[in-house]
Order: structure tokens, then sequence, then C-alpha cells
């Protein structure tokens, strides 16, 4: 399984908290209360923003090995995700989305005892299948 490790950079404040940024990845910051808050939030960050830049076609950056230039107190976290089981999760999280219906259809499905919810991801499923393959034999 592939795996990315990014060097954060950690920086205290002055209310015992700490800010988080990662030189290879402008704009991955987040915050941490205490050390272990800012450990867990770093990985977050890092797993959010590695998603979204493979998700916009992006190149992610190699991991630089070390880091120069720290101010005095700042530690260095090595910061370890799993991108495809963050893309697994977050693409296969349930929304929310809202549909019409007429009245009736609503009523008629709650006396059978319907999911519609999952009714209409399996007909999603079937019509998107359906056009993918349709997509295929017409490049034939």
């Amino acid at each position: 399984m592939n795996k990315l490790t990014y060097l954060a950079v950690c920086e205290p404040d002055e209310e015992n908290g700490f800010g988080v940024y990662f030189p290879d990845l402008p704009g991955c910051v987040t915050y941490g209360s205490d050390i272990d808050d800012a450990k867990r939030n770093a990985k977050k960050v890092l797993e959010l923003h590695v998603y979204g830049m493979q998700k916009d076609g992006e190149v992610l950056p190699e991991p630089k090995q070390y880091i120069e230039n720290t101010k005095e107190g700042d530690c260095i976290l090595a910061i370890t995700v799993y991108p495809e089981l963050v893309k697994n999760e977050l693409d296969n999280r349930r929304v929310k989305t809202n549909c019409t219906i007429p009245a009736y259809l609503k009523r008629e499905g709650e006396k059978e005892g319907i999911n519609f919810s999952q009714l209409l991801e399996y007909a999603l499923k079937e019509l998107l299948s359906g056009s993918k393959q349709r997509e295929i034999n017409s490049n034939l």
C-alpha cells in the first residue's frame, strides 16, 4: 500500500498551542491546542490536502528529507498518510441529497417498506454502469 510521509513544522504559540505547516505543501496548515492535538490535526489536514491535490490532477511534490531555517522552539514532525485509504473513505462516505417525487409514490413506497436511499443508489449504479457500457461499445 502506498504511503506518503511529509515533514511538518510545529510552532508553539503564547497560549501553549501549536501552529503546524508543511513546507512542501503551501496552504496545508492547521493548529492544535497541545502537541497531541497538533499531530492529529496535522495528519487529517495532510490527508485532505493530498486527496484534494490528487482529485484536481496536481502532482504531489517529493517530500523533503530535512527542513532548514526553523525557529528556536519549533519541532519537526514526520506525518505519514495512506492516500488510497483516504480516497476510499472519502469517495464512499454517505452524503445527503434531496430529491423530489410525487406524494403518492412516497406514500406507496413507505407502505411497502422501501428504503428510498437504497433504491436511488441502486438505480444510479445501474444507470451509470449502463452509460459507461454504452460509451465503451460506441468506442469499439
